[in-house]
């Protein structure tokens, strides 16, 4: 059994990873870096070129784990591509939308290799995918698998709980079992319900870190988070302020879409109808949650969020001439307020106003201009757009919990219950991902917690 991380360094980047099991070579996930550009952009796909891939599993359609499959599938041609019905739809979506970002960004930044794929190549690439159920194991051939096939390298989904078609991968072949959890929430969210993780024997668990460096606060609960924003939210209305909410276009955008839902139902401070505005792929991602709203395990199953929550779109051009008023709520893409996104050209309206807030309830790379922006808080200079001069911030600047992500303490207790011969850290920033190491270290004394070096092929 092999393994190779190709992600470019260990971090939350373009999220790809090699596996080999005897004859068997996969690819688990293909994503695009969130921040860098051309080659850079991509996973390391070279290190493994000469390999013979049958099949690539995607866990998810956010785009650091689906962002590339277009170029993977040119690269790998035999290779077959396995994926929920739901990330199928959204990845499409997502992928179009991907082809219009870089496109633009050939122009503004003169990134030459620019767009990496086009809609054409999308379209032939979508109508390969195969859509696979829940809970059956599949063979790489894209049949179902009888339960004591032992040649054959199959795979089974697990509801991961992160967004909308999220998966964990269970992977069995030669007698060997393999779990990636993929991106996992181990806690109810407002839409999403808690993943729901196999608890059998594994051999090897990859396991995501991105909240490896934060500790759970203590007496933390999500309705009580709620609660909290919904007070920010009442306290900055009778001030005169609006809101603005940087999120990802698909899972956080429908988090608070639903949140915004109940507060107008149940709290007094914000009962009635305040403006809420989103982007134009968040409105696309909503439509896709609500058509599916009643096919899918998930919270507030008869909610249907474009009805109910009725918010306005925003895109490239509106957003720039957007009145910024108060007791109105926007909630923008991207959630790391990357350059040229609706959230960092309307953050740089509003930053230097002080009744307005922004208010963050997700991750944010610390190096992005969201992380630099809550590192710098009121009173503070930031640089939003490298292209712009910096900023004085007079805003507010709140923060509040609603990670898609498990927390580390629940990752820790799903290893122990597992207590697998080795696990393999990935999908975190460096501090994440030691503090991970040393806790299963101490934890899990018989397991062997490796920490792949990118590039590198590891042999489990």
């Amino acid at each position: 059994m092999k393994f190779i991380n190709l992600t470019r360094r260990t971090e939350i980047g373009a999220n790809s990873y090699y596996l080999e099991i005897g004859r068997h070579q996969v690819v688990l996930d293909c994503g695009m870096h969130p921040k860098n550009t051309g080659e850079d952009a991509l996973p390391h796909l070279k290190a493994i070129a000469d390999r013979e891939i049958e099949a690539i599993l995607i866990s998810h359609a956010h785009q650091d784990h689906i962002g590339t499959v277009p170029v993977a599938m040119r690269r790998f041609p035999g290779a077959r591509v396995f994926m929920t019905e739901a990330t199928a739809e959204i990845g499409n979506v997502l992928l179009h939308n991907s082809v219009n970002v870089m496109t633009r960004q050939r122009e503004e930044i003169r990134e030459m290799s620019y767009p990496l794929f086009t809609h054409r190549e999308i379209d032939r690439a979508s109508e390969r995918w195969r859509w696979c159920p829940l809970r059956q194991r599949i063979s790489t051939a894209g049949e179902r698998a009888p339960q004591r096939e032992r040649d054959a390298l199959t795979f089974e989904f697990f509801e991961a709980g992160h967004v909308l078609g999220s998966v964990g991968i269970l992977l069995r072949a030669e007698g060997k079992t393999v779990f990636y959890t993929g991106d996992v929430n181990f806690d109810d969210q407002t839409i999403m319900q808690a993943a729901a993780f196999p608890e059998e024997k594994i051999d090897v668990l990859i396991m995501e870190c991105t909240r490896g460096d934060h500790a759970k606060p203590d007496g933390w609960t999500r309705p009580g988070e709620e609660r909290r924003l919904a007070e920010a939210l009442g306290r900055a209305f009778e001030r005169g302020a609006g809101v603005l909410i940087p999120v990802f276009a698909l899972g956080k955008t429908q988090e608070i879409l639903a949140m915004l839902y109940k507060f107008r139902r149940e709290s007094r401070k914000l009962s009635g109808e305040f403006p809420i505005y989103i982007g134009g792929l968040s409105s696309k991602m909503t439509d896709i949650y609500d058509r599916r709203a009643h096919i899918t395990g998930r919270q507030l199953p008869r909610l249907q969020l474009m009805r109910e929550a009725a918010p306005f779109i925003l895109n490239d051009e509106t957003v720039r001439d957007a009145p910024l008023r108060a007791r109105h709520v926007y909630v923008l893409s991207s959630g790391m307020m990357i350059p040229k996104t609706l959230s960092n050209v309307f953050a740089r309206r509003l930053i230097e106003k002080p009744q307005h807030s922004i208010s963050f309830v997700g991750y944010a790379n610390p190096e992005s201009p969201a992380g630099l922006l809550r590192e710098a808080g009121t009173g503070g200079e930031v640089a939003l757009d490298p292209d712009k001069p910096a900023q004085r911030i007079r805003c507010h600047i709140e923060q509040f919990q609603f990670s898609a992500h498990a927390t580390r303490e629940a990752l820790i207790d799903y290893a122990k219950r597992l207590s697998p011969k080795k696990i393999v850290l990935v999908h975190g920033d460096p501090p994440a991902v030691e503090w991970m190491r040393a806790q299963l270290d101490a934890d899990l004394p018989d397991t062997d917690v490796i920490v792949p070096v990118p590039g590198v092929e590891l042999e489990l």
